[in-house]
């Protein structure tokens, strides 16, 4: 496959740039799976360096489950209302309220838990207990966390959940 194919294929599948896929291929020498890695890894440095930038734009999404019974609001920061108003950010706003609907986590991220409720409970306590930690519903072989910082790379901008509100019928 020639270098421009590969390029292509990389970015249908991680909506990056072209010069980051064709810095990743050239990196991980033509192997697409590595490339991926790459970017993924990519990601996530990126995500830590802008994570001390302000996100005071962004939106507050609303999911109602099918009957009624289970509503979500959840807040989502970015740096700018240009990328709150993107299609993928409003995506992504949308899919973490469905998330919560569907998973209930307690928790956005491991720091928010109490210690006296980490000692007490096992690892796996987290995964359940924490929405960064989740597998994301609609790709199990996702976190909530890659998904975030897969957009954070994409948009170039610190992105933020910052709070939810879970209501059910009865609770």
């Amino acid at each position: 496959m020639k270098l421009n194919e590969s390029i292509k294929e990389l970015r249908s599948i991680t909506s990056c740039g072209v010069i980051e896929c064709k810095k990743a291929l050239e990196e991980a020498k033509g192997d697409m799976k590595a490339a991926i890695e790459f970017l993924k890894k990519r990601g996530m440095q990126l995500a830590v360096k802008k994570a001390d930038r302000a996100a005071r734009q962004g939106r507050i999404e609303s999911y109602v489950h099918a009957g009624g019974k289970i509503g979500v609001l959840v807040e989502v920061n970015c740096e700018t209302d240009f990328v709150a108003r993107n299609e993928e950010f409003q995506k992504f706003a949308k899919d973490v309220a469905m998330q919560i609907a569907a998973m209930s986590p307690k928790y956005i991220k491991k720091e928010e838990v109490p210690q006296e409720t980490a000692a007490k409970e096992g690892a796996d306590f987290y995964k359940h207990a924490c929405l960064l930690e989740q597998a994301f519903i609609k790709d199990a072989n996702l976190t909530i966390f890659e998904y975030l910082t897969s957009l954070i790379a994409k948009t170039g901008e610190n992105i933020i959940i910052r709070r939810f509100t879970r209501y059910q019928l009865g609770e």
